[in-house]
Order: structure tokens, then C-alpha cells, then sequence
């Protein structure tokens, strides 16, 4: 019901105000990308400004008369708004307008649905969708009254617009207990990661600044890249080695966007949390956009809303090619890198944001050559799960010598399971290899 579309564009006006009090202005090109992404053909945009918006149509009448003249002028099928219309708003737009009338937040639903390819990210979709229907179905039953009592008249007691908010209510909560059996296997899995002591680093940012295609040279995956909104929209996790850090889950997540619905907010919760719990943030920002700024501050308030606001962050000038800059890394007085700048196009700069990673995650290392004898295998073979062995030889006594490097930690946490000391390892002397006992 919900991800069936038309296979051509539809014609659609959009509509763009500026509104002299309220929330902050909306972008008109950003609001055309939106249109263009969810497969629309624009064929005029709109403008005007207003103290205020009007209580029954949003636009003035004025305003209005010009958008009847465009509709019918060019027999769009649809106008867009780049605003939040009440239900009662887009009710009467519809019926002065004759055409259907979708606001900002219909709009980015819209694409969120064609986008979702997953099971989850249906789910996550369609819920989203219901909570926004269920405040608009007045709508669609206009036509149809609460039956009347008389000979012949008496009915069940429900109206169709009744029948249809309780199988909403009902579809809703079984979509919510998916969901939380989603966010339970996903703990699960965190609480997997946190027990192997492997950090999670979440890709986050503006939507279309790269983060995919930064992804992908890192992890070598295969996620869906497009120069379009909202191209990625179902999280991906990969496996990666990071110098002096080891094992790292990088999580590829939906970019963010100003004034993003609360409804997507809530649905996507459960692929939110994976950035809420993450052991750093890289925050991808597109350097050449003359929007930067503004896209900053939109990406911080929904780090803030799904409680990410204080986790270490690392942020990523992407897009550099297009600047003529060189890659670099920026650091603070104690030399902790703040900002990395580079291109996932052409991949220049990658070393470094692994470098800057590696500083920002670093923890105490071990390396050196650690002698074990034959009763010592199980410790050689979960040294070797943790891909800490860098090389091995063996030794005519039947000892075997191991070139060590991994986190402090890693290695006291090994030792404990085995029931050994840090002090009772045999560390072979720099120089001295082959000459000690085993």
C-alpha cells in the first residue's frame, strides 16, 4: 500500500514562503533536490512572504488565486509545500486547488519509502507514515457522515473514519513490537561488540555529504551511492583494521536534515541508537557547500535529540577536489585531532583520517616478542583471534616465540581468562632472541 508509486514524474508546483516569524527558513534549492529525489517534475516554484501564516490556506488569498492559475495552467497533479500544513490546511488547499497537496514532512516520508530496501527500514517507514496518516484520515472520508437513527438507518455504530483509525491504532502497535524485537537484537549485538572490547565508529551528517562513498573506500562494501537526498537509508555495518587500534565496526547511517520530522526521528530510533552508542562519531560535512555552516548545526540538534550530542566527535571535510585543497588534519592545543579534510572521491586524505581515527581511539600499546612454552596454546591461539600476532617462529626446545602488538587492555583481559599475571609473561630482551629460557 504504502511503496507502490507511479513509474513517471508527476507534475507538481512547489511552494516555498517566507515566513517572517517561526522557525528558521527553509532552503528553496535544497527543497527542489527534495522534490527532484522523490521522483517529481517540478514545473514552477512559487515565492512570496507573509508575517505569518494564514489560518485556512497557509498562503494568502491572493497567493492562492496565482496557485489555482499555475495548477490549472499547466494540469500539475500535485503542489508541494516547503512547510508543515496542519491537516485542516491541506484539506482546504486540496479542495480549492483540486489537486493533491503534500507538505515537507509528506515529501520526505515519500522518498524515505522508496528509498527503504530492508525489512527494518520498511517497517521504520511505514510506521512513520501510519502515526503521520492517522492525524490526516478525516480527509479521505469527508463524504461520509456518522449513520443516522430512523426506521431502515440504525447502523453498527461506526463510522468508516472510526473503522479505520482502530485498524491503524492496531496496525501501529504491531509494527512498535517488531520494532522493539529490532532494538533487542541490536543491544544484543552492542553488548557482543562491548564485550570483545571492539569500538563502534558511526558515520553521521548532513544528507549527500559523502558519507557512503567515504564508506566504501574505507570497508570496500558496496553501498548505494547517488549524487541525490537520502540516497543511503538503511544502516550498514563493516568490519575494519585500524592501525594501533585493531578491530573497528564502522556504521554507515540516513543522513539528517534541517527541520528533520519528529515521526522519522521516533521510527528510526532503533538504526539511531547504533550512532547514540557509538565509540566516536564522524561527522562527514560537505566543505564546498556555501550552506556548511547551517548543515552543521542541523546535524548537531539531532545528535542531540537521540542523545549523541556528547560523544566524541570527529569531524570530515569532505569534498576537497573541489576546493583545489590539500588533505590535512587539524588538532587542538594537546595535539587530539578535531577535523580531518579530504576527498572520498578521489580518496586523497584517507591515510590521514585513519591516522586521526587510530589518535582519537588510541589506546596503550604492546608490542614485543613474548616467548611461550608448549602447555601455553590456548593463550597463542586467542592471541591470534585477536590478530595480534605479527609474526611466529618456533624453537628447537619446542617454545614458540611470538612478534606481539594490541591494546594494553585486550591483553590483560586475555590474561586474566587464562588465569595469568602481566608479570609472568616471558618477554624476550631486544637482541636477544633464541637465547633465554623458555
Amino acid at each position: 500500500m504504502f511503496f507502490d508509486r507511479p513509474e513517471s514524474g508527476e507534475l507538481a508546483v512547489l511552494v516555498h514562503l517566507e515566513i517572517a516569524h517561526g522557525q528558521a527558513p527553509e532552503d528553496p534549492r535544497e527543497f527542489e533536490e527534495l522534490a527532484l529525489s522523490a521522483g517529481a517534475d517540478p514545473v514552477a516554484l512559487i515565492g512570496g512572504q507573509r508575517a505569518a501564516p494564514h489560518a485556512k490556506y497557509f498562503v494568502g488569498t491572493g497567493k492562492l488565486e496565482e496557485l489555482q492559475a499555475v495548477v490549472k495552467e499547466h494540469a500539475a497533479e500535485l503542489v508541494i509545500f516547503n512547510h508543515t500544513l496542519s491537516p485542516s490546511q491541506e484539506r482546504n488547499l486540496e479542495r480549492a486547488l483540486e489537486c493533491r497537496v503534500l507538505d515537507r514532512t509528506g515529501l520526505i516520508l515519500d522518498i524515505f519509502a522508496q528509498r527503504a530496501r530492508t525489512f527494518e527500514g520498511k517497517l521504520q517507514v511505514e510506521l512513520a507514515q501510519l502515526r503521520h496518516m492517522s492525524t490526516r484520515l478525516v480527509r479521505g472520508w469527508t463524504h461520509l457522515e456518522r449513520q443516522k437513527g430512523g426506521i431502515g438507518l440504525r447502523g453498527p455504530g461506526e463510522t468508516q473514519l472510526e473503522t479505520d483509525r482502530r485498524l491503524l491504532r492496531t496496525r501501529i502497535t504491531a509494527i512498535e513490537k517488531r520494532l522493539a524485537k529490532v532494538r533487542t537484537q541490536r543491544d544484543q549485538g552492542r553488548r557482543s561488540r562491548q564485550r570483545a572490547n571492539i569500538p563502534t565508529v558511526s558515520l553521521v551528517g548532513y544528507t549527500n555529504a559523502g558519507k557512503s562513498t567515504l564508506f566504501n573506500h574505507l570497508t570496500n562494501a558496496e553501498v548505494y551511492v547517488k549524487d541525490q537526498l537520502f540516497a543511503t537509508l538503511d544502516p550498514t555495518m563493516r568490519r575494519l583494521e585500524v592501525p594501533d587500534v585493531g578491530a573497528v565496526i564502522f556504521a554507515d547511517t540516513v543522513g539528517f536534515i534541517s527541520h528533520l520530522p519528529h515521526k522519522l526521528v521516533q521510527a528510526f530510533r532503533a538504526t539511531l541508537e547504533e550512532a547514540s552508542n557509538s565509540s566516536l562519531l564522524l561527522h562527514v560535512i560537505d566543505a564546498a557547500a556555501d550552506e556548511r555552516l547551517h548543515n552543521i548545526e542541523q546535524v548537531d540538534e539531532v545528535l542531540a535529540e537521540i542523545g549523541a550530542g556528547e560523544l566524541p566527535e570527529l569531524r570530515i571535510f569532505n569534498k576537497i577536489d573541489l576546493l583545489g585543497m590539500e588533505p590535512r588534519i587539524d588538532r587542538d592545543d594537546n595535539g587530539k585531532p578535531i577535523a580531518v579534510w579530504l576527498s572520498a572521491q578521489t580518496g586523497e586524505g584517507l591515510e590521514l583520517l585513519l591516522e586521526a581515527i587510530s589518535d582519537s581511539l588510541g589506546r596503550e600499546m604492546v608490542a614485543g616478542r613474548l616467548l611461550l612454552d608448549p602447555s601455553q596454546g590456548r593463550l597463542r591461539a586467542k592471541l591470534y583471534q585477536q590478530q595480534a600476532v605479527a609474526d611466529e617462529s618456533s624453537r628447537d626446545d619446542g617454545c614458540t616465540e611470538l612478534q606481539l602488538r594490541l591494546p594494553k587492555s585486550d591483553l590483560f583481559r586475555l590474561l586474566s581468562a587464562e588465569g595469568l599475571r602481566y608479570d609472568q609473561l616471558n618477554w624476550v630482551p631486544e637482541g636477544k632472541s633464541g637465547r633465554i629460557a623458555c
